[in-house]
């Protein structure tokens, strides 16, 4: 990658610009001066401006990702801000929500302000989500509002789920107040057990212990059922199952404050990818059937869930090296994710780019409440330019992240970002 100043006047001539807000598509151009939106459309090209053949390229908004693991504070040697943010340029993302479950967690105040004030100077806007509860123990709730002035943009216990139903019930309300939504990991650790794949004939055919799909749509229902007691927005994470996807397109039709997210991975895998035992392939919730993964493909597309989020989860060689059943969960999954879902969702699944592109852009910055028109005069400049009919192959050089667990090493995939613009800062990925 290749990262420099934005000059003074820049003209991103010629390409097909995807507006994902107003919901238009057309060749034009896009004007940048001092870093914010001049004009998008037909623009006179004058001798002072810089200019960037996007000639057969698409322009769009940066890619926004609400649920992003970058460990830090306490874990640096898997993934900092700083490195995290190189990941999330190289997969056009421009802003990033990163999760709680830090050492020590996001759960007071100064956290919140650690994360916000370290972020100033980097190269993409980064977000922090404070914890529900104090040491994320799911006993006692953190000093949400307090938390809320500091920055924190939405409350999650990532990684632990908030088990005991008056605690979230208690949450929710809280959030309500304030405005944020709530996001509880979605899983009833009561019947997911040690499970650490999806519970099934692979797994038994593996000899690895199970976990069934109902540890996710239990809670899933529960958490939908209280939200809709408190009035409450909450957002449900990485949805993995088809009766999980059930329950909230049932909710949807009653609540207008609930929204969801699917990965990459388990729009791309099912469980039989599994039998080699690739340990970057250990997720929570687990790689789920080809039902659910076609179940999930379809909810997207029915707008029943909402956008897509990577879940970036960095973990290093020695503790991905492990034996399956003792390695961590998680996955990266930044520097793939376009490539990885405009190759399932548009090349094999029928989805129309100008379907895709607001799960990536529009629709998550309207789950944070960020501003989603983006091709807004007066707007600092985010935006991704990529060619879509490019096919690659994704290498180790292909990883910006510290860690490189990734089970998408060595896939072809069709569509990869070429240039980034953020905070005043061009990027090519190289």
């Amino acid at each position: 990658m290749r990262s420099k100043k934005q000059p003074r006047e820049l003209l991103l001539k010629g390409g097909t610009v995807v507006d994902p807000f107003r919901k238009e598509k057309y060749v034009g151009d896009v004007f940048i001066k001092n870093g914010k939106i001049q004009k998008v459309g037909d623009v006179n090209y004058k001798s002072s401006m810089t200019q960037v053949d996007c000639s057969g390229l698409i322009v769009t908004h940066g890619f926004c990702d609400i649920h992003v693991h970058f460990r830090e504070p306490g874990r640096e040697d898997k993934e900092s801000l700083a490195t995290g943010s190189q990941a999330a340029l190289a997969g056009g993302f421009t802003r990033v929500c990163v999760m709680p479950n830090t050492n020590p967690p996001l759960d007071t105040p100064e956290s919140i302000r650690f994360i916000v004030e370290k972020a100033e100077t980097l190269p993409i806007h980064i977000h922090p989500i404070g914890s529900i509860t104090k040491g994320q123990k799911g006993k006692e709730i953190c000093e949400m509002v307090a938390m809320r002035n500091e920055g924190a943009v939405a409350f999650s216990d990532d990684g632990i789920p908030v088990s005991d139903g008056e605690i979230m019930r208690l949450a929710l309300e809280y959030a309500g107040m304030i405005g944020v939504p709530i996001i509880n990991h979605a899983e009833d650790c009561c019947i997911r057990k040690n499970g650490v794949m999806n519970e099934g004939e692979i797994s038994t055919r593996m000899g690895l212990t199970g976990n069934p799909d109902i540890a996710e749509s239990t809670m899933v229902n529960r958490d939908l059922e209280l939200a809709q007691l408190a009035g409450s927005v909450l957002h449900v994470p990485h949805v993995s199952t088809a009766k999980a996807m059930n329950h909230i397109r049932r909710m949807k039709k009653e609540n207008k404050h609930l929204s969801a997210e699917v990965t990459p991975h388990h729009l791309y895998f099912n469980d039989e990818a599994l039998v080699e035992y690739d340990t970057n392939l250990k997720v929570a919730p687990p790689i789920r059937t080809e039902h659910d993964r076609r179940a999930l493909i379809k909810a997207l597309k029915d707008d029943v869930i909402d956008c897509i989020a990577t879940d970036h989860a960095p973990h290093t060689i020695e503790e991905k090296e492990r034996t399956f059943d003792l390695a961590p969960f998680g996955m990266i999954g930044l520097e793939s994710c376009f490539g990885v879902v405009y190759q399932t969702l548009v090349k094999e699944s029928g989805m129309t780019l100008g379907e895709l592109i607001p799960k990536l852009t529009v629709n998550p910055r309207v789950v944070m409440g960020f501003q989603p028109d983006l091709f807004k005069p007066g707007i600092q400049a985010e935006i991704s330019v990529i060619d879509t009919e490019k096919e690659w192959v994704f290498k180790k050089s292909s990883i910006q992240s510290r860690s490189g667990n990734s089970p998408f090493l060595g896939k072809k995939l069709t569509g990869k970002i070429q240039f980034i613009l953020s905070k005043g800062i061009i990027t090519e990925i190289t």
